[in-house]
């Protein structure tokens, strides 16, 4: 085989090996990303089947009730417009409040009920992700726009 020859398979095999872990990498981030939806797309059936994905909104008052067992907990999410029941097997968060933020991924069962893996709390007063923040004022300008008299419903 001629130096030349050499050279181009050398090539043409480092160019498969450098498409070979490409395609790898995507591969695995495509298969780890978690999305995030509010209350409202997942009842409108925007989320993903059988796929984990994040939820994001407030604690309902008052929707927080722990089974006899201490871990496993039921609680209510709500963008002010839509509102989602969530259970969680786990050790919640020191800072989960009702009435306050909170992101919980997970999935969706045949009932509507959103089944948390993991759940996270806001840290302080005035910090929301900017996801979240922004998804907030969407579903509310929706549920405004919506809305025969132009004031806000919660369902």
């Amino acid at each position: 085989m001629k130096s030349r020859h050499k050279r181009l398979a050398l090539i043409g095999g480092g160019i498969v090996a450098v498409a070979l872990a490409i395609t790898l990498i995507l591969s695995a981030f495509r298969s780890n990303i978690v999305f995030f939806y509010t209350p409202t797309q997942v009842a409108n059936g925007e989320v993903p089947k059988d796929t984990s994905f994040r939820i994001g909104g407030m604690v309902v008052e008052d929707s927080l009730k722990r089974q006899a067992d201490g871990l496993t907990v039921h609680f209510v999410v709500t963008d002010t417009v839509k509102n989602i029941p969530v259970s969680y097997q786990g050790i919640l968060p020191d800072l989960f409040k009702e009435g306050k933020g909170v992101v919980a991924q997970g999935v969706l069962d045949q009932d509507g009920r959103f089944i948390a893996s993991n759940v996270l709390a806001k840290h302080d007063e005035n910090y929301m992700p900017p996801e979240a923040a922004e998804a907030l004022k969407r579903a509310k300008a929706a549920d405004t726009a919506q809305s025969p008299d132009g004031v806000g419903r919660n369902s």
